[in-house]
């Protein structure tokens, strides 16, 4: 009985794996065709990402590097010494050499005057110069003393000498009574015609300096030359006042 049982049940065991076998296979396929059919039949189904990638085209690949450029030609440069150039060995023997004479030069020409013996070759030639008046020293040009330009600057002694009229100052009553006595100093300008010409006081007493000054004015003098021109005199006068005369 117990074997009666094992060949029943091992019997309907493989019966039941052979169906379930063929089951499972053909479910395996329509799964795997369905996989296969959709993104076939509806390409919008699948991601754009995935889309893109696939229909992407590669890049192009990158240009060929450049050619290089093309090497300078370096052209030699023939150095010809200036040496050289005349020292070249000849190429054929000449038959005949021409000899050069080279020219005496001419003898120096002294030059004289007529009828003096002594000078340079010892004989003059009429019409010539003397040979040595190159020799020389060049005449000394004096130049014109300048004129000047203001009055010239001379000492009150010297015009003092030069004076034609020259009439004596009244002494002021004022200044006698009050026993005021002094010199009075006077700046002057003398003009070429020997007349007084901007007069100022410079020093002396107070009482004193109006009489002084209409005295000097009234004064005249000798026109003073230099250079053998009449100029123009810058100078002081000195007027003394004693009250014993």
């Amino acid at each position: 009985m117990f074997e009666d049982a094992l060949m029943e049940s091992s019997g309907k065991l493989k019966t039941k794996s052979k169906y379930w076998m063929i089951g499972t296979f053909l479910f395996n396929g329509a799964i795997l065709g369905v996989m296969i059919l959709i993104p076939l039949l509806y390409p919008e189904a699948l991601p754009k990402t995935a889309m893109t990638a696939m229909l992407t085209a590669p890049p192009p690949p990158p240009p060929p590097p450049p050619p290089p450029p093309p090497a300078q030609v370096v052209k030699p440069i023939k150095m010809v010494s200036e040496i050289d150039q005349g020292l070249h060995a000849p190429t054929k023997i000449p038959k005949d050499i021409k000899m050069l004479k080279e020219e005496a030069a001419p003898p120096p020409q002294v030059a004289g005057v007529a009828g003096m013996s002594g000078m340079g070759s010892g004989s003059g030639v009429p019409g010539g110069v003397m040979g040595g008046i190159g020799d020389a020293p060049a005449p000394v040009v004096k130049a014109a003393p300048e004129k000047p330009k203001g009055p010239v600057r001379v000492s009150s002694g010297v015009v003092a000498g030069m004076a034609i009229s020259a009439p004596k100052p009244v002494y002021p009553p004022i200044a006698k009574a009050a026993h005021v006595s002094g010199a009075v100093v006077l700046h002057a300008v003398i003009s070429k015609a020997g007349t007084i010409q901007n007069l100022q006081v410079v020093s002396g007493p107070e009482m004193l300096r109006a009489a002084a000054l209409d005295a000097v004015r009234q004064w005249r003098y000798k026109p003073y030359v230099l250079n053998g021109e009449a100029t123009e005199v810058d100078t002081t006068i000195t007027v003394n006042f004693n009250i014993g005369g």
